[in-house]
């Protein structure tokens, strides 16, 4: 997890997207996925699924942004809701949190059981988060 306590130009949170391809990640497949139940106490959340390869091995990552108690997938969302907090209230922090899961040699395409084991650790570190990060 990567919390900003302000973001200026130069200064602000990039996107898995871009640094991993730039660490040698070779994207696999990309898209959304909804985690229900996130916080034990019924709220859903988007994320972003990212499967990354670089040699043999695979990762599956799970990625989001939060800030000021707001799960956003979208980087393009986000960037837009950065911009008006900053013009309402004059906030530009924020966090992206962003969970790894190795994806077996022998495991199949999809990484579905490295998607099982990074959902559960989403919804054991979900309700942990607004403890670390502003509201």
């Amino acid at each position: 997890m990567g919390y900003y306590g302000s973001q200026r130009q130069g200064d602000t949170i990039h996107s898995p997207l871009n640094c991993l391809p730039g660490a040698g990640w070779t994207p696999v497949s990309q898209g959304q996925l909804a985690i229900a139940n996130a916080d034990g106490a019924g709220r859903d959340i988007i994320v972003n699924r990212y499967i990354v390869q670089k040699g043999l091995e695979r990762q599956l990552v799970l990625y989001w942004y939060q800030s000021h108690g707001r799960v956003v997938a979208s980087e393009y969302w986000s960037r837009a809701f950065l911009i008006n907090d900053a013009i309402r209230l004059n906030r530009t922090d924020g966090s992206l949190v962003r969970v790894i899961a190795p994806i077996a040699v022998d495991a199949d395409d999809s990484g579905a059981a490295a998607q099982d084991l990074a959902e559960e650790f989403v919804r054991v570190l979900f309700p942990q988060l607004p403890s670390y990060l502003p509201n």
